[in-house]
């Protein structure tokens, strides 16, 4: 019989790799790597900030995320050179994010649970705002995949047929944002950009539709969450991180395979 509270931590990162599968498909095909990373790093300042507020840690790490995320679509959109300003912001924030954590002196808080991740310790109450947001985030996918899609392959194809692409940047956006919000529980900051990106880039090799990718990526997540769980258990390593492990050692699976395949 499990305990309880494997079974929340399971049912916390399946729920994460259903929302983090489609999304990083679109990470990886719009080469948003570094977007990701900058979004997710922010995350520490909204915990430092909730924290600071007495607020809903998942509140100050959805508005932070968000800002984040909209003040590079921005930058984007006004073309500066993204690899380094997306480099400053992450790094500043993330800077920003422990400095003001240690301002407050009369809040202890483990800072390696939201940068690596404390899915064993996910209550009752964190499961279901995880379950909520990741189920928002998948709503969100389905119902904008067609607009999401064309506008992923041409911004051009988007604008021919009615498509707003800056109104999918948008979509895109604030799903990012939301990911990072439930996902900084399972995984942490440091390792959500992680689930966005190797589950999609290990279905990439070997899905042959967009949709089949997306659907192969949220189950290849799901098995590094077991997975990654299991190992934690038997070899009581850290549990985000064991995750992130398998599912790269997935990755590197799936690219010896179809380089075999390939000869």
């Amino acid at each position: 019989m499990l305990d309880d509270f494997l079974i929340r931590a399971a049912l916390a990162g399946l729920a994460v790799a259903c929302a983090t599968g489609p999304l990083g498909c679109f990470v990886v095909w719009r080469r948003m790597a570094y977007f990701g990373d900058a979004t997710a790093h922010a995350a520490i300042l909204g915990v430092a900030l909730a924290l600071a507020f007495s607020t809903s840690i998942y509140a100050g790490t959805l508005v932070v995320a968000l800002l984040m995320a909209l003040t590079v679509a921005t930058l984007a959109g006004r073309g500066w050179a993204m690899d380094t300003t997306l480099g400053v912001l992450a790094h500043s924030a993330l800077a920003f994010g422990l400095v003001a954590v240690s301002f407050l002196p009369r809040v202890r808080v483990d800072l390696s649970a939201y940068l690596f991740g404390d899915i064993l310790a996910v209550s009752r109450g964190d499961l279901t705002v995880i379950a909520l947001g990741a189920a928002a985030v998948v709503l969100l996918l389905v119902w904008r995949w067609r607009g999401l899609l064309t506008a992923t392959l041409s911004e051009d194809l988007a604008h021919a047929s009615g498509i707003n692409p800056g109104r999918e940047r948008l979509v895109l956006t604030i799903a990012l944002a939301l990911v990072v919000a439930v996902a900084i529980k399972v995984v942490g900051a440091l390792l959500i950009a992680a689930m966005l990106i190797v589950p999609a880039a290990t279905a990439r090799s070997i899905a042959r539709t967009p949709e089949g990718m997306a659907r192969l990526a949220a189950l290849i997540g799901g098995v590094a969450v077991l997975g990654g769980l299991q190992a934690s258990l038997q070899w009581d390593t850290p549990a985000g991180p064991s995750i992130v492990a398998l599912a790269a050692c997935l990755f590197a699976l799936s690219v010896v395979v179809t380089g075999r395949l390939r000869r």
